[in-house]
């Protein structure tokens, strides 16, 4: 039998995984200068977590989700989204006492979801998400959209469009959705089987399939925004109000109505309007959740989050061709001939990684010339040789691979001098 990796995931080798590690060490940083927290939750929670917190009625609870009975009988399930993991972890540990609210988290996490793979969703996915928890105000939505355009841009993303829409209160929603059943009622029969079903659980929903989008009661059906009671549409306006005061650009569509059950007022989505990135656009997308701490028996307490397919930012970077900054170089390499010459090195090595050089050396025996060739391939900046003549002196030899300079260097003295070497003698 021939061993490969389960449909819909891949392997991400080292020439790909400096890439990630980038992308992740930038958005860090942003959410740093937006003071916000790293979270890590398990990899499964119970099934429960996400049957309450993502919705009966979704696409991934009824469809999607990797669930299994561990010994003890117990019904656990792979994490298919964030939210609902975050949710439980502030709840259960209590972070609704902290005296700073609202509690601001991030997290980078993989996701697993059964669906067909295609490029850019996978059934084991890497995402990057925030949510906010504790606030109910319209400036937190604002702050979280501008969040997420803040790392596309500042990585280099060009081609975006930043759609928003506001679903309401429960009062907005609920008139909403008789408007939705009246509508939709009479063409019952034409519509895809999920569809028929979702017109009784959650007919908002319909609005979001991909198998009847182009049936002609699509263009007729009632808009959120016609059912937004006094204090939504204040919302709304607010919410849109920061977005303007900060020069972002966006685009209401009364269409957009996000796929889980848990989401009310503001809901948002970037895309790529790259060339060649695919059909499938969405970057990312989130929203606001009043309700869902309550669903995991939290007390009441208003969130807003959003989640970004790492795979979909990278796939963007390529096809507006943003390349990654990434130094492939190797600061030293060391050249040893003979057992006593290697013994040494391998000390010397060790003394220059403690000191916050990288280093590395020959470990398959090979000539020297074979090894200097290794050096090259491995774009060394400078190699370190040891042979008889450097034991017995008690010296390196050092060789500046860009100019070819070389110059002697007293053993204890090397860690010094290749901090200066590499430092260029600042």
């Amino acid at each position: 039998m021939s061993f490969k990796a389960p449909r819909g995931t891949v392997d991400i080798l080292p020439e790909e995984s400096v890439k990630w590690d980038y992308v992740e060490k930038q958005i860090k940083d942003i959410c740093r200068r937006y003071h916000f927290e790293e979270i890590r939750t398990p990899l499964f929670e119970h099934t429960e977590v996400f049957q309450r917190g993502v919705g009966d009625s979704t696409d991934i609870v009824q469809k999607e989700m990797y669930t299994f009975e561990d010994r003890g009988g117990r019904s656990l399930t792979l994490r298919p989204e964030g939210t609902a993991s975050v949710v439980r972890a502030f709840v259960e540990n209590k972070l609704f006492g902290n005296p700073i609210q609202p509690v601001k988290l991030f997290y980078f996490a993989q996701m697993f979801r059964y669906e067909r793979p295609q490029k850019g969703r996978m059934r084991q996915l890497n995402q990057f998400g925030v949510e906010v928890l504790g606030s109910a105000n319209p400036a937190v939505d604002a702050e979280v959209i501008d969040l997420a355009m803040t790392c596309y841009k500042e990585l280099g993303l060009t081609s975006l469009k930043l759609v928003i829409n506001s679903l309401g209160d429960q009062e907005s929603r609920s008139d909403h959705r008789q408007a939705l059943i009246d509508h939709f009622t009479p063409h019952k029969d034409e519509l895809c089987k999920d569809c028929q079903t979702r017109l009784t659980q959650n007919p908002m929903r319909i609005l979001d399939c991909k198998t009847d989008r182009d049936h002609p009661a699509m263009k007729t059906a009632p808009s959120i925004l016609d059912y937004l009671n006094d204090e939504s549409r204040t919302y709304f306006e607010q919410v849109q109000g920061y977005l303007t005061s900060m020069g972002i650009e966006y685009e209401v569509d009364q269409n957009l109505v996000r796929g889980l059950d848990y989401y009310n007022h503001t809901a948002f989505e970037i895309m790529s309007e790259a060339d060649g990135f695919g059909a499938i656009a969405t970057l990312a997308g989130g929203g606001r959740y009043n309700g869902l701490v309550e669903e995991l028996d939290g007390p009441a307490t208003p969130g807003i989050g959003f989640g970004m397919g790492l795979e979909r930012l990278l796939m963007a970077l390529e096809a507006e061709n943003q390349d990654i900054p990434i130094d492939k170089s190797l600061d030293c390499f060391l050249v040893a001939a003979g057992s006593e010459a290697d013994k040494q090195a391998m000390k010397l090595m060790h003394s220059l990684r403690e000191n916050g050089i990288q280093a590395d050396k020959d470990y398959q025996g090979r000539k020297m010339k074979t090894q200097f060739k290794t050096a090259d391939r491995l774009k060394a900046k400078f190699v370190l040789v040891i042979g008889d003549d450097e034991l017995e002196k008690q010296i390196v030899t050092v060789k500046d691979m860009m100019t070819g300079d070389q110059k002697e260097i007293p053993m204890e003295k090397l860690d010094e001098t290749m901090q200066q070497l590499l430092t260029g003698g600042k």
